[in-house]
This record gives C-alpha cells, sequence and structure tokens, in this order.
C-alpha cells in the first residue's frame, strides 16, 4: 500500500473499553503465566506414572500451560507462527468469555483424574479465570451515587403507593 491507500483506509476503531485498570490487567497476566507455569510442571510429574487416566490429565494440563502462554504472553512463543494472531484474538475476548474458557480449561483434568498434583496444579489457572471473571462484574459504585438511587427509587415506590391508595397527585 502506497502513502494515498494508507491515507484513505479508515482508521482502525478503538479497542473496547472493558473495565479493567491497567493494574488489574497486569495481575490477571501475571497470574495467568504463574498458572501456565504450574500447569506445565505438575502436568509433566503427573505423567510420570502407569495410569491411563493420569496420563491424560497430565497432557490436558501441559496443554492448559501452552494456550495459557499463548494467549497471556505471545512473546514466550516467538517460535510460533500463529502466536501473534492467537493473542490478538485472545484479547478481544470479554473477560467473562476469557473466566470461562479458563475455568474450563483447569477444572477438566480434575475431573479426569482427581489427585493432589491435578487439583493444586490447576488452582492458579482456575484463579486465573475467577480474576477475569471478577473483571466482567464491573467496577465497585461509589457511595454519593448508590445514596443517591436509594433516595430516588424511595421517592418512586412512595409514589406508587400514594397511586394505589386513590391519592390525587
Amino acid at each position: 500500500m502506497n502513502t494515498e491507500e494508507k491515507a484513505a483506509a479508515p482508521a482502525a476503531p478503538p479497542p473496547e473499553d472493558d473495565g479493567m485498570t491497567w493494574w488489574y490487567r497486569w495481575l490477571c497476566k501475571i497470574a495467568g503465566v504463574l498458572g501456565g507455569v504450574s500447569c506445565a510442571v505438575s502436568g509433566v510429574w503427573n505423567c510420570v506414572t502407569v495410569n491411563p487416566l493420569n496420563i491424560a490429565a497430565g497432557v490436558w494440563m501441559v496443554l492448559t500451560a501452552f494456550v495459557l502462554f499463548l494467549c497471556e504472553v505471545p512473546f514466550c512463543c516467538q517460535f510460533i507462527e500463529f502466536a501473534n494472531a492467537v493473542a490478538a484474538r485472545a484479547d478481544k475476548f470479554k473477560p467473562w468469555q476469557k473466566a470461562f474458557f479458563y475455568c474450563g480449561l483447569a477444572l477438566f483434568p480434575v475431573f479426569l483424574s482427581f489427585s493432589f498434583t491435578t487439583l493444586f496444579g490447576n488452582a492458579i489457572a482456575f484463579a486465573t479465570g475467577v480474576l477475569y471473571g471478577l473483571a466482567s462484574l464491573g467496577k465497585k459504585g461509589d457511595a454519593v451515587t448508590y445514596a443517591r438511587l436509594q433516595h430516588q427509587k424511595m421517592g418512586d415506590e412512595e409514589r406508587m403507593t400514594e397511586k394505589a391508595n386513590g391519592a390525587p397527585e
């Protein structure tokens, strides 16, 4: 594209604000990295057995670690060609979608093979999903706005009571 075509092309829309502060976004990313590390280490340790369900749970945990690294810190996966594309798509997800995805990835090996290794290996990955779930609830309101809403609600209830009793307006 030459400069004329770039100037004529519409500007990309700004990303949606999901209500997360910068420090909470970094907290979620750090939790994702720690969850990936714990899943990878526990998954490899879980594969050192003869029980096929433990091996399957361990392989799932290693894949969960890979997905966490791919979605949260794609610069750790520079040798994979599609890492940046996957990370860009994962960043477009809403926090509640990431919450369901990460919690589902973390719960499956626990149901597959309930053991100390699977439970604690997936705990941080599950906590990452919980953090994203809390982010989807939104910011906490301030006391002044809440008091104003309560006062308005009480006034509406008084008017409804007067109308129900037949009092003139």
